[in-house]
C-alpha cells in the first residue's frame, strides 16, 4: 500500500535535498564543471529540525524538512526525474542539456550523461530484458540510448533536421517498435534496425507532446497534441524486414476532442482502460478510451484543489499518480511557492476533485517539475523508508522519507500552522 493511502492516521515524512548552490558566478560554474564535478556533486549532509506544539488533528499527511544534500545544478531546472526498474539508480534530466544518475538511497551522485545539444523532453529506463539502458528524446532531434553503468552514448536515432522530438513510447508486439511526438507528424522505427517504418503527418495540426504505447494493450499507440486532440492508433503488423515498413500500416481507432492544448496524459484502472489528461490550461479529464467517452471533465480542477487547503491556491498541476492496490487516482498539485499535494480524484457515480490527502511542505522554493514515489515502481514497496523524489525550477531534488525509517526523527510542521506565503509571480519554462 501507498505510504500517503494508510487511512487516516498521521504519518510525518521528511525528505533530503539536493539543492542548487548559487555562490559562483556561472560562467566560472560552467567552466568548472566537468573538472570539479565529483567534488561538488558529493553528499554533504546537513540537519534542520523544527518542532512546535501539537495541533489538531487534520485528514491529510504531514511532511516536514530532516536533512539537506547540496550539489552544484547552479540555475539549471529539473525536468524529470524517472527510476532505473530494480530502483538502484535514478536519473534526473536538466535544463543543461545533460542528464545526471544518483544513487536513490544516499543521494550519491553517479555520473551523467551529455550530448544532447537542446532541451531534453523526456527520459525513460529500459525494462527488466535491458536493464542499464536510459532513453532520451530532445529538441536536437535526436534519440538517444545511454549506458547507465558508463555513462556512454550507444545508439541514436535522428528524425532529420529542425525536428523536434517532444516524446518518445517503446511498443509493438515485440517491443521493438518506437514511436516519437514532433512537429504535427508521429515518427515510428523499428529500433532493431534504426529504420523509419512509418510517419503519421494528418492526425494532427501542431506540435505532438505525448505518445504513449498503453501498458497491457502494447499494440495500442496514443498520441496527444497542442491541437487539444488524442488519437488512437492500432499498430498491429510485423515489420516487413525488406521495405522495413510495418505490413499493416497504423490505423486510427479513436478521436477525442479536449478542446484546449494538452500538457500530459496517463494511464489508470484495474487494466489501464482509463485515460486522464492534463492540459496547459491546468484541467483535467478522464477517459474511457475504449469506449470513446468521456468518464469525467473537470475544468475548475485548480479551483476545486485550492478549496481543500488553507495554502497558497494551487497554482499548476505536476503529474497524476495511479495506485492499481488502491485503484486511486491522485492529482498532484502545487504552488509556485513549492508546496504540493496529493488530491484524489473520484471519476465513477460520483466526479470530484477531494481534500489533498498529503502535503509537501518546506523542501522546494519554487515550481515543482518531476514527482517520482517509489510506489510508481510496480510491485516494489517503500525502501529504507523512502517515499519518493521530487525535482523542480529551483534546481534542488528532494528525497522525502517515511517516519518509518531509522534515520528520521519525529520533528514535523503543522501545515494548518504554515503562514501564506507571498506568491512568487514567476514565467515558467514549460518544454513539452
Amino acid at each position: 500500500m501507498s505510504a500517503f493511502v494508510k487511512g487516516k492516521n498521521e504519518i510525518r515524512l521528511t525528505y533530503k535535498t539536493l539543492a542548487s548552490t548559487k555562490n559562483q558566478p556561472r560562467s566560472t560554474r560552467k567552466q568548472d564543471k566537468r573538472k570539479t564535478t565529483h567534488s561538488m556533486e558529493i553528499a554533504e549532509e546537513m540537519e534542520i529540525e523544527e518542532r512546535i506544539s501539537t495541533p489538531t488533528r487534520n485528514n491529510f499527511k504531514r511532511f516536514a524538512l530532516k536533512n539537506a544534500i547540496q550539489t552544484n545544478f547552479g540555475d539549471d531546472y529539473v525536468f524529470e526525474i524517472v527510476a532505473k526498474d530494480d530502483w538502484t539508480s535514478i536519473a534526473v534530466s536538466l535544463s543543461s542539456n545533460a542528464v545526471k544518475l544518483y544513487s536513490p538511497q544516499t543521494g550519491q551522485y553517479l555520473g551523467d550523461c551529455r550530448g544532447h545539444s537542446s532541451t531534453i523532453n523526456k527520459i525513460s529506463f529500459a525494462g527488466p530484458s535491458s536493464p542499464h539502458v536510459l532513453y532520451s528524446c530532445s529538441s536536437d532531434s535526436t534519440i538517444r540510448a545511454w549506458d547507465s553503468r558508463s555513462f556512454q552514448q550507444v545508439a541514436c536515432i535522428s528524425a532529420g533536421p529542425s525536428e523536434e522530438l517532444f516524446s518518445f513510447s517503446f511498443g509493438g508486439s515485440d517491443g521493438n517498435l518506437v514511436a516519437a511526438g514532433c512537429k504535427s507528424q508521429i515518427l515510428l522505427w523499428d529500433w532493431r534496425t534504426m529504420k523509419q517504418t512509418a510517419c503519421l503527418e494528418e492526425s494532427h495540426m501542431d506540435d505532438v507532446t505525448q505518445v504513449h504505447f498503453i501498458p497491457g494493450h502494447q499494440n495500442k499507440l496514443l498520441s496527444a497534441s497542442v491541437d487539444g486532440l488524442m488519437c488512437l492508433f492500432d499498430t498491429s503488423g510485423e515489420i516487413n524486414d525488406d521495405d522495413h515498413l510495418l505490413s499493416v500500416s497504423p490505423r486510427l481507432s479513436h478521436v477525442f476532442n479536449v478542446g484546449t492544448s494538452i500538457g500530459k496524459v496517463g494511464f489508470c484502472g484495474q487494466t489501464n482502460d482509463k485515460l486522464w489528461c492534463l492540459t496547459h490550461i491546468e484541467t483535467l479529464s478522464v477517459w474511457d478510451w475504449n469506449e470513446s467517452r468521456t468518464e469525467a471533465n473537470f475544468g475548475d480542477a485548480r479551483a476545486l484543489a485550492s478549496e481543500s487547503w488553507t495554502l497558497d491556491q494551487v497554482d499548476y498541476f505536476v503529474d497524476c499518480h495511479y495506485s492499481l492496490e488502491e485503484d486511486q487516482l491522485w492529482v498532484i498539485g502545487g504552488t509556485n511557492a513549492g508546496t504540493f499535494g496529493y488530491f484524489p480524484v473520484k471519476f465513477g457515480s460520483t466526479k470530484k476533485v477531494g481534500s489533498a490527502e498529503a502535503v509537501f511542505q518546506g523542501g522546494h522554493t519554487g515550481v515543482v517539475r518531476s514527482v517520482l514515489p517509489m510506489s510508481s515502481v510496480p510491485g516494489r514497496a517503500n525502501s529504507q523508508g523512502i517515499f519518493g523524489w521530487t525535482g523542480g525550477e529551483d534546481g534542488r531534488m528532494c528525497c522525502w522519507l517515511s517516519d518509518e525509517s531509522p534515520n528520521t526523527n519525529h520533528s514535523w510542521v503543522s501545515s494548518t500552522l504554515v503562514e501564506k506565503s507571498h506568491k512568487i509571480h514567476r514565467k515558467r519554462h514549460s518544454p513539452y
